[in-house]
């Protein structure tokens, strides 16, 4: 009898490791082969760690929630396009371009950078960052290391035509520009409607040469209510709580005219681009926090000064003990909580003005 059974073991034990295999491999591939972000410090991953600027986060306690620790997120865990490529489907997070490899190219980089604008200036005042045309440009270079990976071009072409792309800029041209009057002239220059015209020319001619450059499935990520973060609020509102409309009011112009650029590009061969509302999300959420979880809607989780906006997070601050309840994490960036939150709308939308046209899981499958 016992030999009988040394007989079968090896056949069992080859029918054993057949079955847990097929139970290990139960993780499905991503929707899209790669994911590329560009876009400022609402998505910044590490890009600004090494180079000389104050637009840094790089310390504790940010990233207190995050596995990896401060990595550069200007957040205290995810940011929005971390929630979204978990959402995609990606094991692991898009990394900084900075520190990337070779073979990360393939997957996706992340070229975003704290302070960084559509106009080359913005953000000066903070020292290094790297603009959306320093962005566009590193883009160009990871392009010719992927046609030295894939071969040829065509095979390059063919792989960026599958990949998603989100850019979300504009934000610092006007926290970091046209509303720091003691800085820019731009205020004196245009008048919002005009800024917002010029904005759009040239952020129309960067998206041009991106999609020269091989992205076809692009989400516009718009600008949220910064008249409404803690800094914004500190300084310019009568009790701490009412939204800056001033600010508000010139943004809200912006993205109006990035849904028409949208609609200009998607007459382009092969373009597949699409409009993210987070200014609309933004709101929803301000609506009614409590249906979101979220308690305090006013005040940084970090910082310093009135509504902790008045200065940002220092290092090694203690901050705010119930932070998945709070919208902001400090003086201009949400928490973890709300980054979560405007990913999943921006990935599936909950409502119909979340996107024009199409949300990023029917982007994916175009």
């Amino acid at each position: 009898m016992e030999r009988a059974t040394m007989r079968w073991l090896p056949a069992l034990l080859v029918i054993l490791a057949a079955r847990l295999a097929s139970v290990a491999v139960v993780r499905a591939e991503p929707q899209v082969p790669c994911y590329f972000v560009f876009g400022d410090s609402l998505v910044d991953n590490g890009n600004n760690n090494d180079i000389l600027s104050l637009a840094r986060a790089n310390y504790p306690p940010y990233g207190i929630d995050f596995a990896g620790g401060p990595t550069g997120r200007f957040s205290n865990g995810l940011t929005t396009v971390d929630a979204i490529s978990r959402l995609l489907g990606f094991d692991d997070y898009i990394p900084a371009y900075a520190g990337a490899s070779s073979d990360q190219l393939l997957t996706g980089v992340n070229f975003a950078s704290a302070a960084a604008g559509i106009r080359d200036e913005t953000g000066q005042q903070l020292g290094a960052r790297i603009s959306f045309g320093g962005q566009i440009q590193n883009y160009q270079a990871a392009v010719q290391q992927l046609v030295s990976i894939l071969g040829d071009e065509d095979s390059t072409a063919n792989h960026l035509s599958q990949c998603i792309f989100t850019v979300g800029m504009g934000s610092n041209d006007y926290l970091n520009n046209y509303f720091m009057p003691a800085v820019y002239s731009t205020s004196q220059q245009y008048t919002p409607e005009q800024y917002a015209d010029a904005l759009i020319d040239q952020y129309s001619q960067q998206l041009r040469t991106l999609y020269n450059n091989g992205a076809r499935k692009v989400a516009l990520m718009g600008v949220g209510q910064v008249g409404c973060s803690p800094n914004e609020l500190a300084q310019h509102s009568p009790d701490g709580t009412i939204c800056v409309e001033q600010i508000n009011g010139a943004i809200d112009i912006f993205n109006r005219k990035l849904v028409g650029l949208v609609d200009q590009f998607n007459a382009l061969p092969g373009a597949h681009f699409t409009y993210i509302n987070n200014y609309g999300i933004f709101e929803d959420i301000l609506r009614a926090p409590g249906a979101n979880g979220l308690t305090v809607t006013n005040r940084g989780c970090c910082g310093v000064g009135r509504n902790n906006g008045q200065v940002t997070c220092l290092p090694f601050q203690t901050p705010c003990a119930n932070r998945n309840e709070y919208l902001f994490w400090d003086a201009f960036h949400p928490t973890e909580a709300a980054n979560i939150l405007v990913g999943r709308r921006a990935y599936r939308a909950a409502q119909p003005t979340d996107v024009h046209p199409v949300d990023l899981r029917t982007l994916a499958q175009l």
